[in-house]
């Protein structure tokens, strides 16, 4: 049997079927067996009902996308399964099982001429007393990625304890049904073993690490309207916020939410909200009051397909020009975007901190992909960025919460303090915050407010800059693990390629920018939007190499490593 660094298998079955608890129970029994992994899932429009599919890919080291084949799939049902083929790709080595009172088999299976099994676990499951067709599948999935069948048994006594004892035995004794049915099944491959290591290993979701890394930066109070795919971000907080003496508040809607953290935020409180393209539209016009007000707040966008309701449950990275370019007036404020699970959590983190020392707002745009997944990954390694805004403590007779100091950040006063009284609002003003329609205090305003976020250094941080080459991938966000993938197949190929992919998206960074691409005389941009925005920001604003392609494609298929690999082996032939 072939060693192999890395397994992928699909679990797919109508809404209600358990295929994304068999993906989860997998993931986890594979974590606790020392690999890594990545588990995404495919549902529709609908969110509940409807197809859904649990996409895994397990690995001997990180990995940070999905692989561009499946090897194994098992079908509990093909119910809705043409509605996310494209999605589950398959090959002539791939494995599907199917079960043959399961619906109509999809045709993708035998144009791909994968190898096709039928096992009857619905008929499986009657025979088990409340018996699932589920469990049958975790078995069957089991026993072909090799893993234990006990550590299987004992993660089902651990998620099903409240339950009861009937839950257990049934599921246990499907799960052994699933073995014994593939006893004499081979998948071809075999996953290496996993790379040893002293790390913690943590069991997440880019959604759940943000909202961590937003606490760890100190954000002490939330307020949001529920919307796929952020809504886990506040079920996250909605319990840890208290710990840490926090609260978070369901607002009735994201106008009420944008405007519920800006107030908690003047008052001196580090403040968040998490929503989606739909809910981002709405608090434009409170980001531009937070802006020229000087009060700090994080915006995460877990970005979907868009535009309006467009598909909530796939992924897509088509807010970028509105969280850049979005808000009325010239508005400068920080853009930042997290490029895995672990990293949701180092830059939430750093927005945060950025935004409370820059006493702006900070939008990190997380999308679908990367918010829904979860990982088995070591623990992420600590950083000290805590926010903490500069105050004013001591005032003079006439207080300037807007003066004009260097760096452009002035003390900020908490409401209520005496001497330190101040008038914040959208309304041009004075450097004592008075309104004023002033040519002369709207220029220094502006040049306060543009000069702060310039003049900051803001580090390495800015980019993950990796490898060496003549050509250079330029993405961002979730296709930033594909992206290195494809680079490190292309060196097995003989081609060296450099990655630059932008965490601070903006304000922009031309010379860290110039100093990335030296020598470069190549470039390939990769994104997932239908129109090249990304592209088109980086026209607008930095010099490129004469020689640029582009690599873009809507959601929501996301852009794989193997499709970046042949980019990159085509323009290097």
């Amino acid at each position: 049997m072939k060693e192999t660094p890395s397994l992928s298998v699909a679990i797919a079955g109508s809404g209600g079927a358990g295929a994304l608890t068999v993906g989860n129970l997998l993931l986890e029994a594979a974590s606790a067996a020392g690999w890594q992994g990545l588990l995404t899932r495919t549902v529709g429009p609908q969110i509940r009902g409807g197809e859904a599919a649990a996409l895994l890919r397990l690995a001997a080291g990180p990995v940070e996308s999905m692989a561009d084949r499946f090897d194994l799939l098992i079908g509990i049902d093909w119910l809705n399964a043409n509605r996310f083929g494209p999605e589950i790709e398959l090959g002539p080595d791939s494995l599907v099982i199917g079960d043959p009172r399961g619906g109509e088999k999809p045709a993708v299976i035998d144009k791909a001429g994968a190898r096709f099994v039928e096992i009857p676990m619905k008929d499986m499951a009657k025979a088990i007393t409340d018996g699932r067709p589920n469990m049958i599948a975790l078995g069957i999935a089991g026993k072909l990625l090799g893993m234990s069948e006990e550590l299987l048994s004992d993660l089902l006594q651990k998620q099903l304890a409240g339950k009861g004892q009937l839950a257990i035995e049934s599921s246990r004794a499907g799960l052994k049904a699933g073995f014994a049915a593939a006893a004499d099944l081979v998948l071809g491959l075999r996953l290496a073993p996993p790379k040893p290591t002293s790390a913690q290993r943590w069991l997440a979701s880019g959604n759940e690490t943000t909202a961590l890394g937003a606490i760890r930066g100190g954000v002490r109070f939330a307020a949001a309207y529920p919307i796929t795919p952020a809504t886990e971000i506040l079920e996250w907080l909605a319990p840890n916020l208290p710990r840490v003496n926090g609260t978070l508040l369901q607002a009735e809607d994201e106008l009420a939410a944008i405007n519920m953290i800006i107030g908690a935020s003047f008052g001196g409180t580090p403040s968040l909200t998490a929503t989606s393209g739909p809910g981002l539209s709405l608090m434009i016009e409170a980001l531009g009051l937070a802006t020229a007000s000087e009060i700090p707040v994080v915006v995460i966008d877990v970005m979907r397909g868009g535009p309006s309701t467009g598909i909530p449950t796939k992924s897509e990275q088509a807010d970028l020009n509105i969280a850049i370019y979005g808000l009325h007036g010239d508005a400068p404020h920080l853009v930042l975007a997290p490029q895995s699970v672990a990293d949701c959590l180092f830059t939430t983190q750093w927005a945060t901190y950025l935004a409370e020392t820059l006493q702006t707002p900070a939008i990190v745009l997380s999308d679908q992909f990367v918010g829904q997944a979860r990982a088995a990954i070591d623990r992420p390694a600590d950083v000290a960025f805590i926010g903490r805004r500069t105050r004013a403590t001591e005032f003079a007779e006439g207080y300037k919460r807007y003066a004009l100091a260097a760096g452009g950040v002035s003390p900020m006063a908490i409401p209520g303090t005496p001497g330190g009284q101040y008038t914040a609002d959208g309304l041009t003003h004075t450097e004592r915050g008075i309104p004023t329609s002033s040519a002369a205090d709207h220029q220094a305003q502006l040049d306060k407010r543009q000069d702060k976020l310039q003049q900051f250094v803001y580090g390495d941080h800015w980019a993950t800059i990796e490898g060496d080459g003549d050509l250079a991938i330029i993405t961002w966000g979730s296709l930033t693990g594909a992206a290195r993938e494809a680079i490190g197949r292309a060196a097995s190929d003989g081609v060296d390629v450099a990655l630059i992919a932008p965490r601070l998206l903006s304000p922009i960074q031309p010379e860290a920018f110039a100093a990335a691409l030296k020598g470069k005389s190549r470039v390939l941009i990769v994104e997932q939007t239908h129109g090249a925005q990304f592209y088109h920001y980086l026209r607008a604003h930095y010099d490129l190499p004469a020689s640029v392609r582009v690599l873009n494609r809507p959601g929501p298929l996301t852009i794989k490593p193997g499709e970046i690999h042949r980019a990159i082996m085509e323009w290097s032939a």
